[in-house]
């Protein structure tokens, strides 16, 4: 199936390619326009790109601060969109921010409707532009400047970046006016009136379909504008079309949303959804009202024939009317999308399926990382503190399990049960080697992937941040593996009658068990830093205590014969294993005192149970 979609992929952009080739060659207006469409978009892409990179990570920790209220939320969505031109691209980081955690859902909505409000900004400097204006005289000085500042360092280049978009914006602008003005009587769309509800739909599936296909409702709006510059579309199937633009724009938005698997990021992407259509729908219904009110409020100002000022007009109106309707009813829509969309059940990996074949695609993933994600370092590094809380919760218990020990052990209170330390492995036993390739190396493969595609500006604290993480996951997978290399002879002299070397294998498994209980409870622990570093320092003590202890009665025993050279050898090596087993724990909790970042790591669910069952 994925490779029959390959190739169905590679013929339709094969085909693209061959029938763009031929209307290129045919027709000559349709080359201008599609080079000057191409142009402007390639303009945004720079534009988005150079601010991103001249921004760093300030764009996110504005975002941060900005969902303390709903209007300051508006006011983000409105002046983000106004700087980046993409009420898309606002809305994805937005997704990206919700889906790790940064922000909640009742902050995400005012965003995205001053990401819809926002949007209208450039389609006003185009209608004020005019369409007899030139910008290229404009255009020609910007790329020469964007060029010399790409020499000036990574902020020159940046800087020079957003020059350069600038200037492309503005020659894409007048390719597609000359393309329209190419076409001539060829093409006009101005007989096409939007008259009746099939007329007005049909207008609004162009404006939809072509935001959809050209990712941008800022190319379908300048094309509009193009077009009812030249005279080539009328003032009504332009205002259809851009109500069908608003409706695109939240597309991509819910194909991303639906992709993530993320209950926060699809809450958000469906409101998305609703406030377009809705508020599309109170266009429809209103358009002769809202024509009316437009030509009313242009006319005093001498206006009235200005198609593209009413255009502009009319699109900032009905944004706002629906920003007027939904405004009072914030709460009860973040309750609606969450009684409508509620949080997933944790997934339990069940024994039956680690007796099928360890094939790749059976493997435990990552549950927390996702594409959007990287588009933001703080939401990647949300999402990576996550993922860690998914991994160190799965080497708990796999070295739980490489103790020959119900999982429930762990989150146990009280006293250890002896009854379950001196018992023996059962005969279903799960086995340390499979479990680390089934539940460790694909989260940690997924996690290391992830963690290498982010292409963003780290400043310093976030650079510490990302390599800390590094070495945590590192620590918890060696930690996993000595389990592995532990589990052989626990087994083995576990499975025994009575004896000093059983017994001494009971005690060792009784200090691991002590251990892990300390660490699942610190990585867990909200207690003060203080406090703390005084239990982890306790941990510290008690396994350096033990150690010195463990060997001395290995020796003691050695003395007096209850213990041979071989079996003395195999419970140093143990000791050993054990003892790095509590240091890695013990070093990937240490990574995340004093950076505030980490703290998510000590945020383990409590409520969960446990992810591999014990038969």
């Amino acid at each position: 199936m994925g490779t029959f979609r390959k190739h169905l992929r590679v013929f339709l952009i094969v085909a693209g390619c061959i029938l763009l080739g031929v209307g290129f060659w045919s027709s000559q207006p349709w080359l201008e326009l599609c080079a000057g469409l191409a142009l402007f978009l390639f303009g945004m892409q720079c534009l988005e790109e150079g601010l991103r990179q001249l921004a760093g990570s300030k764009l996110e920790q504005i975002l941060t601060r900005t969902t303390a209220t709903p209007f300051k939320g508006l006011m983000f969505g409105i002046s983000g969109t106004m700087l980046l031109q993409s009420s898309t691209l606002v809305s994805l980081l937005t997704i990206a921010f919700i889906t790790t955690g940064l922000i909640k859902l009742a902050g995400g909505i005012p965003i995205l409707f001053g990401a819809n409000l926002g949007s209208t900004s450039g389609i006003w400097l185009l209608a004020l532009a005019g369409h007899d204006l030139s910008l290229a005289p404009l255009a020609l000085p910007l790329l020469v400047f964007g060029v010399m500042a790409s020499f000036l360092g990574d902020k020159g280049k940046a800087a020079g970046r957003i020059v350069l978009g600038i200037a492309f914006i503005f020659l894409g602008i007048d390719q597609i006016k000359d393309g329209f003005a190419s076409f001539g009587s060829g093409v006009d769309m101005s007989a096409y009136q939007a008259e009746g509800l099939v007329g007005q739909l049909l207008f609004v599936g162009v404006g939809l379909v072509a935001t959809v296909i050209l990712q941008s409702s800022h190319a379908t709006l300048m094309l509009t504008l193009a077009a009812l510059g030249a005279g080539q579309l009328a003032l009504g199937p332009a205002l259809a079309i851009a109500i069908g633009a608003n409706v695109g724009s939240s597309v991509t938005t819910a194909f991303v949303g639906s992709l993530g698997g993320n209950r926060s990021g699809q809450r958000l992407a469906l409101a998305h959804v609703l406030f377009n259509l809705l508020t599309a729908l109170v266009a429809l219904v209103l358009l002769l009202p809202l024509t009316a009110l437009v030509q009313w409020l242009v006319a005093p100002v001498g206006l009235g024939g200005n198609a593209l000022i009413q255009l502009a007009l009319f699109h900032t109106l009905f944004n706002a009317l629906g920003i007027l309707l939904f405004w009072p009813w914030q709460t009860q829509l973040a309750s609606l999308l969450i009684r409508v969309l509620p949080d997933r059940v944790e997934p339990v990996v069940l024994i039956t399926e680690l007796a099928q074949p360890d094939e790749p695609e059976l493997r435990t993933h990552a549950r927390y990382l996702n594409e959007r994600a990287l588009d933001s370092a703080d939401a990647a590094i949300s999402a990576v503190a996550q993922e860690l809380q998914h991994l160190a919760r799965l080497s708990l218990e796999v070295i739980c399990h490489a103790m020959f020990l119900p999982v429930e052990q762990l989150v146990r209170q009280g006293r250890l049960d002896e009854a379950v330390l001196t018992a023996r492995p059962e005969p279903g036993a799960l086995d340390a080697e499979s479990l680390y390739r089934r539940h460790i190396k694909g989260v940690y493969a997924d996690l290391l992937s992830f963690m290498g595609r982010l292409d963003v500006p780290l400043d310093d604290k976030h650079q510490e941040f990302w390599l800390s993480c590094q070495i945590a996951a590192l620590q918890l997978v060696d930690a996993v593996k000595d389990a592995k290399h532990l589990q052989k002879n626990l087994g083995y002299y576990l499975r025994q009658n009575e004896s000093a070397a059983r017994r001494a294998y009971v005690e060792l498994r009784r200090h691991l068990l002590e251990a892990l209980r300390e660490i699942r409870s610190l990585n867990s622990s909200r207690l003060p830093d203080d406090l703390w570093r005084e239990r982890l320092q306790w941990l510290d003590d008690r396994a350096a205590e033990f150690d010195a202890a463990f060997r001395k009665h290995l020796f003691e025993a050695v003395r007096g014969r209850e213990l041979d050279g071989l079996q003395t050898s195999s419970l140093m090596n143990d000791l050993g294993y054990a003892s790095r087993i509590i240091q890695s724990l013990r070093n990937a909790l240490l990574l995340g005192e004093g950076q505030e970042l980490i703290r998510q790591l000590r945020q383990l669910p409590e409520d969960d149970g446990p992810i591999i069952q014990y038969p």
